[in-house]
């Protein structure tokens, strides 16, 4: 971004984002720009210290790199993260429930602090095996010195703690966090959090108790923190709909877990079409001997291989009894967190681990 720049570009023709924008970009101390349509913004968009796209933009102008976030309303439903996974955009904002996070965004965007990276992980199909790998990728990096979160990402999961045998480890689970607004402190929230297997862990919580819901604006402040908190952030991302929106859309990178196997191989195409625009590659599940090969698979899904998971005997059991962790310091397993860390770049160092 320029220096010095606090201008913010808002390019939208309808009259209620526009308000609602102009009263969340003045919170943030900055000066908006409101232009109609992608035509008349194409001469200010680089200048700017962050763009903001509205819901009723269809095109950007060309040669211009993505808007920094896609701007809604409440009630547009899915039609939100398909357009901007079609524009690009690094974020959605649905207003007005986001507006403090979105204050707080551009408030941060303007002088922008280091931060940590967030690692997506997602199962291709049902049963893919996608909280084993997140567990076993935050172990390994953990074991490395890196300061880790573990994110339970899927609500109706039955809460991660179980399978790190964690349920009594006292701190804050998702639920305590469900009134959180605007920014939160990094390093109250990595004091207020659980610990297992020598990283962080943020989970839903392992009982019978009914769901708490987690608004959005919530969620994203807690990743927004847990960045500037933590060196590295995993998420165990569902495979709904709403856990997708929750929470691929603030990931650098996104892992997705697929077994060897026609079926699944076509429930991941599918999925991809709900991905953000981010750089994403495959862990592949496979027995030796399988009928579909690494290969295969790459080219009918459209992304490459980073890493093979290990076929373990005993893994179902390690989930319900609570030993992932266990299983996680096999070298196999730790070989394997060492490819996959490797997709992280030199934000995490993963030689050690092989």
């Amino acid at each position: 971004m320029p220096e010095g720049g606090d201008e913010v570009l808002l390019v939208t023709s309808s009259a209620l984002l526009r308000a609602e924008v102009e009263r969340i970009v003045a919170a943030a101390g900055a000066q908006v720009r409101v232009v109609a349509d992608a035509v008349a913004a194409g001469k200010h968009w680089d200048s700017a210290a962050a763009v903001l796209v509205g819901s009723d933009v269809r095109e950007l102008p060309p040669r211009r790199q993505a808007p920094a976030v896609l701007v809604g309303l409440d009630g547009e439903g899915d039609s939100l993260w398909h357009l901007a996974a079609v524009l690009g955009a690094e974020r959605v904002a649905v207003l007005p429930d986001a507006a403090a996070w979105l204050a707080d965004h551009l408030s941060r965007s303007r002088s922008p602090g280091p931060g940590g990276l967030i690692l997506g992980v997602t199962g291709g199909c049902g049963g893919a095996g996608a909280t084993t790998t997140a567990i076993w990728i935050a172990q390994a990096a953990a074991s490395l010195g890196v300061r880790v979160l573990l994110v339970d990402g899927d609500p109706w999961g039955g809460g991660l703690e179980l399978a790190l045998a964690a349920e009594e480890n006292p701190g804050l689970r998702w639920p305590d966090l469900s009134g959180a607004r605007g920014s939160i402190d990094p390093e109250q929230l990595a004091d207020s959090l659980p610990v297992a297997g020598g990283f962080s862990f943020l989970s839903w919580p392992a009982s019978r108790e009914q769901h708490v819901p987690v608004a959005a604006a919530a969620t994203a402040g807690v990743l927004d923190s847990a960045r500037r908190g933590y060196e590295l952030v995993v998420v165990d991302i569902g495979r709904g709909t709403e856990p997708i929106h929750s929470f691929a859309w603030d990931c650098d990178r996104i892992a997705l877990v697929v077994p060897a196997q026609l079926k699944a191989a076509v429930a991941a195409v599918r999925l991809l079409q709900e991905f953000p625009p981010v750089e994403a590659a495959l862990l592949l599940r496979s027995k030796p001997g399988g009928a579909l090969d690494g290969l295969m698979i790459a080219e009918a899904i459209g992304l490459p291989v980073q890493g093979r998971v290990p076929e373990l005997r005993g893994v179902p059991a390690a989930m319900e009894s609570g030993r992932l962790l266990e299983l996680g310091k096999r070298r196999s397993v730790r070989h394997f967190a060492a490819s996959v860390l490797d997709l992280l770049g030199d934000n995490v160092p993963s030689g050690e681990l092989g």
